[in-house]
């Protein structure tokens, strides 16, 4: 516990994520007394659980395309001059194994607490000093341009001030506001925030799909004009998996989501192969989807038909489901919000900060990276690539 009622530093930043604890291994490695604030009573919690605990770190693909954001050319600075081969190298540099998933996405053979570590190493290199399990109590702007930050173990004056305190999502792992509210005490203004990466809940989940909760195929999910193909999951309230959840940052209130559920299948061939089987539609479905999904499906869709043999089926009812299966629109009602977000779309205002620094315009010595700021990258690690390089812009800078 420090007693101390004051202390000085030349940068201290608030927030021990991701994005915090590069920025702080940057400063602190530039010769830069730095002191890193974390309210929980360990720092790097978010990169502990993700990956599956195996921290989905960067991925190779990390493009400007892959973010949403009101200013979508602002990520590019950062993105551009920090970028996955960086962090590999530091993975690398630091003896951690490795290996690709699917679409470029890279996780540690053994465990997140590897790259937990490898900050922290790289932070206590550059002697940053930790105060854990302390919270921030005001934060003000002094008249020499410095700021003093009151926190629980005394009060800290600084000359650069990083705000690294993520979004709204996953409250229960301690996400606050505290970024947000401090953008607004110095006049920042905020683009609107909603869960992102977040499984959806649909008024279809209260008919026959409720009760195949647990249920997973390949699909291709469409939103916004952006479309995902990678898994979808049924659940009792709706639908998640990975290609929902992406869909699911580009989706709005009122508009609906379309769903290709069979990306792979020829209908028309299919038609074809089995116009003289005696085997029923719903028989046939089932040989190249889940039985369960087709069974919902059928029951929803088709249910005088489902039990029909394929030669007795007529075209016309055969082409009405089967375009519903490439082509299925569905009218989400809401999302699981952020208690099960990955992330939170929105934030600080990229037009408020400058692309190469994240220093705030209008307040010198103020800094934003991370999630807090309105850059919000597709599942797959670019979120945390977007963490390093907007970590790695500030404490270059700070």
């Amino acid at each position: 516990m420090h007693t101390l009622s004051s202390s000085t530093f030349d940068v201290v930043i608030i927030g021990g994520g991701a994005a915090g604890l590069m920025c702080a291994a940057v400063a602190g490695r530039r010769g830069r007394k730095t002191l890193l604030i974390e309210h929980a009573e360990k720092v790097g919690k978010k990169i502990l659980i993700s990956g599956g605990g195996r921290c989905n770190f960067t991925n190779l693909h990390t493009s400007p395309a892959n973010y949403l954001s009101e200013n979508p050319h602002f990520c590019k600075s950062a993105l551009s001059r920090y970028t996955p081969h960086d962090f590999i190298a530091l993975v690398e540099q630091h003896g951690i194994a490795y290996h690709e998933k699917t679409l470029g996405q890279l996780f540690c053979d053994d465990s997140s607490r590897q790259i937990v570590q490898m900050l922290e190493s790289e932070c206590r290199s550059g002697g940053v000093e930790f105060w854990v399990g302390c919270g921030v109590e005001s934060v003000a702007h002094n008249a020499d341009g410095t700021f003093t930050v009151e926190t629980a173990q005394g009060n800290v004056v600084t000359e650069s001030l990083v705000i690294a305190t993520g979004g709204l999502s996953s409250p229960k792992m301690g996400a606050t506001d505290f970024g947000q509210r401090l953008a607004k005490q110095f006049g920042l203004r905020l683009t609107p925030m909603k869960p992102a990466l977040v499984p959806i809940t649909t008024n279809e989940a209260q008919t026959s799909f409720g009760a195949i909760s647990g249920v997973s195929l390949d699909a291709i999910a469409e939103c916004g004009g952006v479309a995902f193909r990678e898994n979808i999951l049924f659940t009792h309230r709706g639908m998640s998996g990975p290609a929902i959840l992406q869909a699911s940052s580009y989706w709005e209130r009122g508009n609906a989501m379309t769903l290709n559920t069979a990306p792979t299948l020829d209908f028309e061939h299919l038609w074809q192969e089995n116009r003289s089987s005696t085997t029923t539609l719903k028989n046939v479905l089932a040989q190249h989807l889940p039985k369960r999904f087709v069974e919902a499906f059928c029951d929803e869709y088709a249910h005088d038909l489902a039990n029909t043999p394929f030669s007795n089926l007529p075209l016309k009812g055969y082409n009405a489901l089967t375009e519903r299966l490439h082509a299925w629109c569905i009218m989400p009602n809401g999302t699981e919000g952020y208690a099960k977000a990955e992330v939170t779309a929105g934030g600080v205002d990229t037009n408020e900060l400058s692309s190469k620094t994240m220093e705030s315009k209008n307040v010198r010595g103020l800094y934003f990276i991370g999630e807090v700021v309105d850059v919000t990258g597709w599942l797959g690690g670019y979120n945390f690539q977007w963490a390093w390089a907007s970590g790695v812009a500030a404490g270059q800078a700070a």
